[in-house]
């Protein structure tokens, strides 16, 4: 059965409410899998049996185990998946012991929150509740970016989903929004009152019901990176070729400087967009005026390398002379042994160099190099 995804969903509310237009937009065109998002279901899957055995759903080892080891056929499990699974599910463990009682726990738990987004709904990987507390915790399994709890509409719109099905029974006042990002060692958690989640819920709702209806202004960003309309939305288009240096007669600015590579870097972003567009369009069948698509180079190769290899070691080439021996990469190493089983054996061996500097938006939240001062090497 295909997945069901709502108009306005969690996952993509931080786009559809800076930007109305994109469900709208995004509903007209096909969506897409990756190998990532496929990555992420089955670290998904399999961190839902192991927290469902434990905690709602006992099964014997035996089912356990060999649904478990279905999911192990799946070319893209390693041990390293499961090492990052591991952590999700301890951080849950450690959270459910250290209540004085059972808590009520739910595990991916369907959440409508179309009281305050029309038709809302989504999906809660764990939702924990504990007295007064409600916890909505989060598995992302992507290494991307960092992602934060602090003011996630994601995690909100979950959050009003949970408060809402769970008020009757339980006399919730706060929420703790959790995000676990094991991949890049983050786990971010966010509290507040539920009077400021709903609060939130109603300052949304007439966002929500223009990003529904399709209205409001097209809006450019950050938040375009994952919209399924970046390539063709005519105002990303226009925002891209209009840029404007006139004001100055001869060199730019500083400011027009910064302001100007802020615009080229979604104009490459852009560019490489629309071509992948065209190149799938023309794939599916589709004519595109000016592109066509062509054999790319041919890469030579052995067909068969062990039989070419027995050849040249019976004229007389020495073996050695055939095979390059190196070590596989830290990355590589942290795979094949698991991140628990890398960390007892080799933590003593790793060393952390500085990272290069590196220019980002001002809008980055890491903190700015510390700048050289000519005083400094100079004197005063």
């Amino acid at each position: 059965m295909p997945e069901q995804h709502a108009l306005l969903s969690a996952s993509a509310a931080h786009r559809w409410l800076t930007c109305t237009r994109a469900p709208r937009l995004e509903e007209t065109l096909p969506e897409t899998r990756s190998e990532y998002a496929d990555e992420g279901r089955l670290a998904h899957a399999i961190a839902e049996l192991r927290l469902r055995k434990q905690y709602t759903d006992p099964m014997g080892q035996k089912a356990f185990n060999e649904k478990l080891n279905d999911l192990k056929q799946n070319p893209l499990y390693s041990n390293e998946m499961m090492s990052h699974v591991d952590t999700y599910f301890d951080y849950i463990a450690n959270l459910v012991y250290s209540f004085p009682s059972q808590p009520y726990v739910a595990i991916e738990k369907r959440l409508d929150y179309s009281e305050y987004a029309p038709e809302g709904f989504g999906t809660g990987d764990c939702i924990i509740i504990s007295g007064t507390d409600l916890y909505v915790i989060d598995f992302k399994y992507g290494k991307g970016v960092p992602v934060s709890a602090e003011n996630n509409p994601q995690m909100k719109l979950y959050a009003l989903g949970a408060y809402l099905e769970s008020s009757f029974l339980f006399n919730i006042e706060k929420v703790t929004m959790v995000i676990v990002q094991p991949r890049l060692d983050n786990i971010s958690e966010s509290t507040i009152s539920i009077d400021e989640l709903l609060a939130w819920g109603e300052s949304i709702r007439p966002i929500a019901q223009k990003a529904y209806n399709g209205e409001g202004e097209s809006v450019i960003g950050e938040h375009c990176r994952f919209c399924r309309a970046k390539a063709l939305c005519r105002a990303r288009a226009e925002f891209n070729t209009s840029i404007d240096t006139s004001r100055s007669p001869h060199l730019l600015t500083d400011e027009e400087a910064g302001q100007l590579l802020e615009r080229a870097k979604d104009l490459k972003a852009w560019a490489a967009d629309l071509e992948d567009y065209v190149f799938g369009a023309i794939m599916g069948g589709k004519d595109i005026p000016g592109w066509k698509v062509v054999e790319g180079r041919s890469v030579r190769q052995f067909s068969n390398v062990d039989e070419a290899f027995d050849t040249l070691k019976q004229n007389g080439i020495d073996e050695a002379m055939l095979y390059e021996r190196k070590p596989i990469t830290l990355t590589n190493v942290e795979k094949l042994l698991g991140k628990t089983k890398f960390n007892e054996l080799l933590k003593d061996y790793v060393t952390k160099s500085e990272g290069k500097p590196t220019l980002v938006p001002a809008s980055d939240k890491r903190e700015p190099l510390k700048r050289p001062n000519a005083q400094d090497d100079f004197g005063k």
